[in-house]
């Protein structure tokens, strides 16, 4: 009973954020890319490569604000939904089972400079909840950074691929590659 109370409620939530998907638009070469006010995109610089990744956030989308970073992956919105950030993962800061990981402080840190206290955009890929009930989605700041992205650019993260949800899978492998080939963040300070 319990169980069904908590998907019940769960579903409530997703349906009451309205469902917030995007369309992908697939990747276009630089000399051909152009930026409208209803596309959002990151553009991103690595030493290998410029990545860029695209995705339409249309005005249907309403930004939500961040009230509170529980980790580096997981956001508390104003409304008290708990997000998990789809395709990363975090080096554990606050889960009671477990001692704190290296790096783990600093991601949280990190993660609170760059959304807490902000409106962000929630994109879904395919999986609307996770198991403790929390959404799953992609974050974009109000000025098209991609939220999760940067993360494993800047080292803070691990890419953490969770089928069914893989939409930039590789784009997060690639750019985490790039993050240890440099040592950034957590591959230049953990062991």
């Amino acid at each position: 009973m319990r169980r069904l109370l908590a998907l019940v409620g769960a579903f409530l939530v997703v349906y009451g954020l309205g469902m917030m998907s995007v369309r992908s638009i697939p990747a276009r070469s630089p000399a051909t890319t152009t930026s409208t006010p209803r596309e959002a995109y990151v553009r991103t610089s690595t030493p290998a490569q410029t990545i860029r990744v695209f995705a339409h956030v249309t005005t249907t989308v309403p930004s939500v604000l961040v009230t509170r970073v529980i980790d580096g992956d997981t956001i508390e919105l104003s409304n008290g939904v708990k997000v998990r950030y789809i395709g990363v993962n975090s080096p554990e800061s606050v889960d009671p089972r477990r001692p704190v990981q290296c790096f783990g402080k600093e991601a949280s840190a990190y993660n609170k400079q760059l959304v807490e206290g902000k409106k962000v955009k929630l994109v879904k890929d395919i999986s609307a909840v996770d198991k403790y009930g929390r959404l799953l989605r992609y974050v974009y700041l109000e000025d098209g950074t991609f939220v999760n992205l940067k993360l494993v650019q800047e080292g803070f993260v691990r890419a953490y691929t969770f089928p069914p949800d893989v939409k930039f899978a590789n784009i997060f492998k690639e750019a985490e590659r790039e993050a240890r080939e440099t040592g950034e963040g957590l591959w230049g300070s953990c062991k």
